[in-house]
């Protein structure tokens, strides 16, 4: 064990949020160990699980952290267009997820009943979903509640669908994020009041339009 040093409270999570963070990215949920976190971060495990008082408990704490963080990558800028915004947030939610695989696969499988995780997922999903209503343009209120009702549902869509990808890569990554926008501008189409992406038909996607 490396010799240990001292720091505030709030360093010492953030050490150890930043041990699990990269344990739960490489390894399988049961393989990561409280014993092998203790000895990466140099702390004792009573220190560990004075922080975190089970492995549940740090995975939950490591992954509220990372929805934090993707939600503040995520930039949805009114001046860009509908497509240019979701080709970024998708981007930054890929890079997290295929760098993050077993994490990824432990929130959404192995730990996908517990009322934490899901928490977490909900209240991400949500603020994309009104992020995402800001700037749409929208005819009325009614317009909104169904505009809203499909951005919930194309959320869990591209949830499951990028889940499934990470266990059995059935397409390529671009592939992936261009279904999961083609899907979302298709079912919005008829609810706006403006095509919010007329160049993105059936027969061409980002690349046609010049976009990477």
């Amino acid at each position: 064990m490396p010799p240990r040093q001292r720091l505030t409270p709030a360093d010492r999570r953030a050490q150890l949020l930043a041990v699990g963070a990269r344990l739960f990215a490489v390894h399988p949920y049961a393989d990561v160990l409280m014993e092998e976190v203790a000895e990466q971060a140099g702390v004792s495990r009573a220190l560990l699980y004075r922080h975190f008082p089970s492995k549940q408990a740090l995975f939950a704490a490591v992954y509220q952290q990372a929805a934090d963080q993707l939600l503040a990558q995520t930039r949805l800028d009114p001046a860009d267009s509908l497509v240019d915004q979701l080709v970024q947030g998708m981007d930054v939610h890929l890079d997290y997820f295929v760098a993050n695989r077993n994490a990824v696969l432990t929130a959404n499988r192995v730990l996908a009943g517990d009322p934490v995780i899901q928490t977490i997922m909900t209240n991400e999903l949500d603020m994309l979903r009104t992020r995402l209503l800001a700037v749409l343009p929208l005819a009325d209120e009614s317009a909104r509640e169904a505009v809203s009702g499909v951005l919930k549902s194309w959320l869990v869509f591209v949830q499951v669908l990028c889940v499934d990808w990470l266990a059995h890569e059935t397409c390529t990554r671009t592939q992936l994020r261009d279904i999961c926008i083609g899907a979302v501008l298709g079912a919005l189409r008829p609810l706006l009041t403006e095509d919010p992406a007329p160049d993105w038909g059936p027969t061409h996607g980002p690349d046609a339009a010049g976009r990477p």
